[in-house]
This record gives C-alpha cells, structure tokens and sequence, in this order.
C-alpha cells in the first residue's frame, strides 16, 4: 500500500464559494433515544477534520448524516449549499465513504467488486481504474480472488480503494485504520495527508487519540450527542484530550 498516497490524490481546483459541510443544529433520534443533539459544524475544502468520543458518542451517526444514508430528524445540513434533504447522484458523487460495513461484495472478485464501482461513478475506463486502485493498494496479485477469501485488512484495503476510485471532494472515514499493519496504516496516514493537501476534505472518526492529533488540523470531540471541544490540533494538549474522550 506504500504506492497509494503519491498516485491516487490529484489536485483538484480551489473551491472558496461554498462551506463543503455546514451543520446548524443538527439532531437525529431513534426510538425516542437522542443520538445527536443540536451539532453545529463547518468544514471548508482542504480541511482533515478528526472525529473523536467515546462509544455512543454520535461519531459514526453524524459520518452517515454528513454521507446522506439516513436523513437528520432535527436541524439543517447542507453540503456544497445544498440542502441535504435535496441531494442526488450529482453530489453524492462527490462524497467517498470508509464504513464499518465495507460495501463490498464478499463473492465477487476485488477486480469485479472495483470495475462495479467504476461503472458507477461513470468512470471512462472502469476496468483500468479497477487494476490501478489494485496495484496502489498492494492488491493486483490477488485481483481475481473473491473478497470472501481475504483478511480483514486486506478486505479494508479493497474498501479503501473503493472509497477512492472516483476521486471525491469529501472523503469520510469512520475507524479506517481497522484491521491495517503498520506498513498500511502509515501509508494511509499519509495518503490522507496528501488529500487534504490536494484541496479536499476529510472527516475521520478514530478512536486513537495521538494518532488523530498527529494527522489531523482539526478535532471535534462528541460527548452524549453534542459538540464538547472544537479546536485545532495545534492547541490541545494529548493527556488533556485523553481525559475529554475518557470524561
């Protein structure tokens, strides 16, 4: 995977106009239990934002609000200034998404499963890009074996590349690091770095605490569903911060 970061990001063209997140407010409940309440967010292009709480926190709710699979039952969310109630293929397309759940098909080859994906983002040559986001995360020699027959980290690796393979603006991340070796999880650090250096943006949940405050520009710490800290990783100290996820 040590290929990935200096291949796969592109510089994409400035974007100064619109906030690329802006959550006022936001709310999302279930079963009469208050998941998140009254989130107030704004991310501009370029900027690594690190997600950090304890569980239940609202970390993974607020990445599937922002990645439009469930819709906010409270509050505003817009993404490029479209509200996300109104958000189709056009700016989903823009948005690439690291889950727990990999969203892969486990029968289907790793070729099969990137090409599907390609195919769907509208991809000119669906097939190379399948092979080339193989090769940049070590995966082309087994390209035509069924996810089924990988490890964890091999199957994130393939997720990774999926989230990747079109090039979106937003790229959210919730516990990417799952399952990686040290080879692959400092190769991902800084693919990511390269991201947001390239002009878009990233929203990473992550449950290690130095780890984000070395990658990311940003920290947003979740305590029962609300906004207990957001600071640039530059002013917080770790052991304090330990204490704030811990408290």
């Amino acid at each position: 995977m040590t290929a990935i970061a200096s291949t796969l990001i592109q510089p994409i063209a400035e974007e100064t106009t619109a906030a690329v997140v802006a959550a006022r407010g936001l709310q999302w409940s279930i079963d009469g239990r208050t998941v998140l309440s009254g989130v107030d967010l704004s991310l501009s292009a370029g900027e690594f934002l690190g997600l950090l709480g304890a569980n239940g926190a609202g970390k993974s709710t607020l990445i599937k609000l922002i990645a439009t699979l469930t819709a906010p039952t409270g509050g505003e969310l817009h993404l490029w200034r479209t509200p996300a109630r109104s958000i189709g293929p056009a700016v989903r397309r823009r948005i690439g998404l690291i889950d727990h759940n990999l969203m892969l098909y486990r029968d289907l080859s790793a070729a099969d499963n990137l090409e599907f994906f390609a195919r769907l983002y509208g991809l000119p040559k669906p097939r190379e890009a399948a092979r080339l986001a193989l090769e940049q995360v070590g995966l082309i020699d087994r390209a035509n074996d069924a996810v089924k027959s990988f490890s964890r980290g091999m199957a994130q690796r393939v997720a990774i590349a999926r989230a990747l393979i079109h090039e979106p603006d937003l790229l959210l991340a919730d516990e990417p690091f799952t399952g990686l070796d040290a080879p692959s999880i400092a190769a991902l650090e800084q693919l990511f770095r390269d991201f947001a250096d390239s002009g878009r943006t990233i929203i990473m949940a992550n449950h290690d605490v130095e780890q984000t405050l070395r990658v990311t520009d940003r920290v947003v710490l979740l305590r029962r569903g609300r906004v207990a800290i957001d600071r640039p990783t530059h002013r917080l100290r770790l052991d304090e911060l330990v204490a704030e996820v811990a408290s």
